[in-house]
């Protein structure tokens, strides 16, 4: 890998892994466009640690202070209560089904699953489900003529069956095109909570599971040696930059904008990749770089 393909795919990483547009597929898609090896899904976990590293920046205060009531609750019964506390083991259990599927589905997860067709397909599908789930946020906020508007849930309202739904929704996310930000936002919506709660929750419950696949991505690559770790690393360091940026901006746009725009990007780009599959000028398949 050069130093201008870990530029452009740190950009890519960084500005798509928060967008509900799957930063997977776009790390494929922009390697497939310039005629570049696959960067593959060791490269897309170890950057993803850089994106992390902004979630963590970012909500530091939340991390803090969910992190801290956490292990005093494992001491003291009264802390178990502490909304913070529950929060800590909401966020263990969603992360177990994407870490039992994660180690379970490795296989397919670095060949088949990066077919660009399963990418497009799943670019498409998941934009339907995004825009279903943003028209019923919208329609509870809003109201309409005969109906009032409806509160919709806050982070205070999340239980153990509802952390382990978004946990199911961010196990998908396992597939290129999925995107774990669309997959678990709109999963929040679905459950009836508000945009900002559902993405605030959907960050936080990113963080172990991305950071366990970067440590063990990282492991394997140091074992085998088929990483070009200078450009890598480099490659996580602009993720980080651009990702944290994304963070801010998307916070903002979420509480006031409708999805609407990334479910018509998603549509209209996955159609766009079955044309250019069907038409032979892309290849579904792309041998994943070995350095």
């Amino acid at each position: 890998m050069s130093w201008l393909e870990s530029l452009i795919l740190g950009l890519v990483q960084g500005l798509t892994e928060f967008l509900p547009v799957s930063s997977s597929a776009h790390l494929r898609l922009t390697a497939a466009f310039a005629g570049w090896e696959d960067p593959g899904a060791a490269f897309t976990a170890i950057t993803q640690i850089g994106t992390e590293a902004a979630v963590l920046i970012y909500f530091r205060k939340d991390i803090a202070n969910i992190v801290s009531a956490w292990f005093r609750s494992l001491f003291d019964k009264e802390m178990r209560r502490d909304h913070n506390a529950k929060m800590g083991w909401l966020v263990i259990v969603g992360s177990i089904p994407i870490g039992v599927l994660g180690v379970t589905l490795k296989d397919q997860i670095e060949g088949p699953f990066r077919d660009l067709r399963i990418t497009a397909t799943m670019l498409i599908v998941i934009g339907v489900v995004i825009g279903v789930a943003d028209r019923l946020a919208a329609r509870d906020e809003t109201g309409g003529r005969h109906r009032a508007a409806k509160q919709r849930k806050t982070l205070e309202h999340l239980n153990t069956k509802d952390g382990l739904v978004y946990g199911l929704c961010q196990a998908m996310a396992l597939i290129p095109g999925v995107s774990r930000s669309g997959a678990t936002i709109s999963g929040g919506l679905f459950l009836g909570y508000q945009r900002e709660a559902a993405a605030r929750y959907s960050f936080l419950l990113a963080v172990p599971a991305v950071l366990a696949s970067g440590a063990f991505e990282l492991k394997d690559a140091a074992e085998s040696g088929h990483v070009s770790w200078g450009p890598t690393l480099f490659a996580t360091v602009i993720a980080f930059a651009s990702g944290y940026a994304v963070i801010a901006w998307f916070m903002k746009f979420i509480s006031s904008k409708s999805f609407m725009p990334f479910v018509w990007y998603r549509i209209a780009l996955g159609l766009a990749i079955i044309a250019l599959v069907t038409a032979g000028v892309l290849s579904p398949h792309a041998a994943e770089s070995a350095g």
